[in-house]
């Protein structure tokens, strides 16, 4: 009978970075941890192919590889395989790249500068499911996304903005999937935000949020209705 350390599964992981020297290294550091590198590129192209055949735990991505950009392999790879967690590992503190990874539905945004044993760290966390963004950073960034098109202002009185825009969305009948692409999200990303809102409303199902939002379209007409 297997013991349960037996049981437990090594943590996969793949690595994303156009130079083999920080490849090595960090390959190293996370075998060191008992993790498992089941592989490795230098350019977005390669890794974007190679990751979903693969399917690590997850992926550390360089933010600017030898060409393309870690976010564009974190989109696509969280559009074909959820259960794939990134990381995007970037030089320096951009606000433009970060706020590009948490629509990407990354799991977080690790400075080059952090020493090994947080990294590793991260990695474990990112396995478990766990997102590494502070909450109230996400809903800022996510909030602004979805900027000029959030509903007007007293449609939904007590939703933040993005709650508002997805209940509004879901008003119309869109699927999670839908909801992502208009939001710039990634699907699981989307789900978990249609829960939430349904759940501070008192809804159990989409048809009631479709006519949650019918009424409180005709009292924004009509405030005698």
């Amino acid at each position: 009978m297997e013991s349960s350390d037996e049981a437990i599964e090594a943590i996969r992981v793949y690595l994303l970075d156009r130079h083999e020297v920080s490849r090595r290294g960090l390959r190293d550091l996370l075998e060191e941890q008992g993790m498992v590198v089941v592989g490795e590129s230098e350019t977005a192209a390669e890794a974007a192919v190679r990751i979903p055949a693969l399917r690590p735990h997850v992926a550390v991505l360089d933010a600017r590889p030898a060409a393309g950009t870690g976010i564009e392999v974190c989109r696509r790879i969280r559009s074909i395989d959820q259960s794939i967690r990134c990381l995007i590992l970037a030089q320096d503190h951009e606000e433009q790249v970060f706020r590009s990874a948490v629509l990407a539905g990354a799991s977080g945004y690790l400075l080059k500068q952090l020493s090994g044993q947080d990294i590793a760290a991260a990695v474990c966390r990112a396995a478990a499911g766990e997102v590494l963004f502070d909450p109230e950073e996400e809903d800022r960034i996510l909030s602004g996304a979805i900027g000029a098109s959030q509903p007007r202002p007293g449609v939904y009185e007590g939703l933040t903005p993005k709650a508002s825009r997805v209940l509004e969305l879901l008003g119309r009948g869109m699927t999670n999937r839908q909801i992502a692409d208009e939001m710039v999200l990634a699907e699981k990303t989307a789900k978990n935000y249609v829960s939430a809102v349904l759940a501070k409303l008192g809804l159990h199902h989409r048809t009631q949020a479709a006519l949650y939002v019918a009424q409180a379209e005709r009292k924004r007409m009509d405030p005698h209705a």
